[in-house]
């Protein structure tokens, strides 16, 4: 296992899930209307989840003698108030998130650290969920 480009990988997830925090507290307080009664906690559920998955990814970065970048990554967050952009941006950021992790679940392919698979791809089911969930909601 090439272990600096594994840890590179996971600093690029880390970036996404730092946005991740971002636009969700973002989103949850600047949806308005009807919507709001909805989708701002799960924006707010989003934006835990993500600090949790931050939080397991900056570990396992450490764990692997790595150094956790602190800054996230810099694709724009667009403001809006119309609840169906924040779900078409929210599901646009979790696909990439996804994907990412998804490069990140080839590379521990070979990893001798059962612990490390299991956290990452614990994470990877979850943003693949959100995919769905996005996708559900936008129909």
């Amino acid at each position: 296992m090439a272990t600096n480009a594994l840890i590179d990988k996971l600093n690029e997830a880390l970036g996404w899930e730092l946005r991740a925090i971002n636009m969700y507290a973002h989103y949850a307080a600047n949806v308005k209307g009807i919507h709001r009664l909805q989708l701002s906690p799960m924006f707010d559920s989003e934006a835990t989840e993500s600090l949790m998955h931050a939080n397991t990814v900056r570990m396992s970065i450490v764990k692997l003698q790595g150094i956790p970048v602190t800054e996230r990554n810099p694709h724009p967050i667009t403001h809006t108030t119309d609840y169906a952009e924040m779900l078409q941006f929210s599901l646009e950021t979790e696909s990439q998130a996804a994907a990412v992790y998804g490069e990140v679940m080839i590379q521990l392919e070979q990893a001798a650290d059962q612990d490390l698979k299991d956290a990452i791809e614990q994470i990877y089911l979850a943003e693949l969920r959100s995919v769905e969930e996005l996708r559900l909601l936008m129909e």
